[in-house]
């Protein structure tokens, strides 16, 4: 087998979202979480994932950049995104709280959020916003598998 290393540009975004659901996927399972890849969008969730002891459950939206939006409120949401090589899984609620009081003076009164279907994201992240991350950055494991 000649395997050859893809061009994440190249793909299209479908080709995107499947691929960034299996990094994401392995990196939970350094967590003990088993993921379940959604074929259409459940109750605003991407996909599944459920913690291997606990047997709890959560519903997690992958997204490409940090994002808010007002029609996950309410929904028991996580949000997981990559940046610079990292990913980063967040209560939806909880840090949408925290960012709308953090900046209260730029997005809670942007045109974006106030609008009907609120919606608020960053290509770019300040040392602010990644301090404000940190919590939820996930750290992958180095070890290796046991033979």
């Amino acid at each position: 087998m000649n395997l050859q290393h893809i061009n994440y540009d190249d793909l299209n975004p479908r080709q995107k979202e499947r691929y960034n659901f299996h990094k994401i996927a392995a990196v939970l399972a350094d967590y003990g979480y088993s993921s379940i890849k959604l074929d259409d969008d459940w109750q605003g969730a991407d996909f599944i994932a459920q913690h291997f002891k606990t047997k709890n459950f959560i519903s997690v939206q992958l997204k490409g950049r940090l994002t808010f939006a007002k029609k996950y409120v309410g929904k028991e949401l996580y949000i997981a995104f990559p940046f610079k090589n990292e990913w980063y899984v967040y209560d939806h609620d909880e840090l949408l709280n925290e960012f709308l009081k953090t900046f209260k003076d730029n997005m809670a009164v942007s045109a974006s959020w106030i609008a009907d279907d609120g919606f608020y994201t960053w290509n770019k992240l300040s040392q602010q916003i990644l301090k404000l991350l940190e919590p939820y950055k996930l750290k992958p494991l180095s070890q290796a598998i046991p033979e």
